[in-house]
């Protein structure tokens, strides 16, 4: 069987930046299993994905574009400390959910300067090139439920 539209995919992968830093793998944990055609993984990995089976294995490289987006900075602003109430301290490296006029949108703490936070709203990839190494490990059909859901459940996917 081979991946196409509203198959269940599970693959094993790794992904490092294009510099060798590494960003995620399943090594050690259960295969990642996702509803191939429902974005539920980033758009440049499902397209390289299309076609192959059980068993392939491929190396991928995926733009800005086709991951997370370039990186816009009228999303990096500076507000000030009071939005942050019922923290305790505020530090770089903190991420929280903020409401935006999109819906929740998640934003990082990049800079503490007294009264004033510089809080970056940019997916922390985000203008990065992706390179992938991936082996399929199973392609099935989806329950009636997954589809209707959109997603995967179970191992390796997600638990209601």
């Amino acid at each position: 069987m081979q991946i196409e539209e509203n198959k269940v995919v599970k693959i094993e992968y790794t992904v490092k930046t294009e510099e060798g830093v590494l960003v995620d793998t399943s090594e050690g944990n259960e295969p990642l299993a996702y509803l191939h055609g429902h974005k539920n993984i980033i758009t440049g990995l499902e397209n390289a994905l299309v076609g192959k089976a059980v068993d392939d294995e491929l190396s991928v490289t995926v733009t800005p574009e086709e991951a997370y987006g370039e990186r816009h900075e009228q999303l990096i602003k500076e507000v000030p400390m009071q939005a942050f109430q019922g923290v305790d301290k505020v530090e770089p490296g903190m991420q929280f959910n903020a409401e935006s006029p999109q819906g929740p949108q998640l934003i990082t703490v990049t800079k503490v300067d007294g009264d004033t936070v510089t809080v970056d709203g940019n997916h922390p990839l985000a203008g990065v090139t992706l390179s992938f190494d991936v082996k399929v490990v199973e392609v099935r059909e989806p329950s009636e439920e997954e589809l209707s859901h959109g997603h995967v459940h179970g191992a390796g996917g997600h638990e209601h």
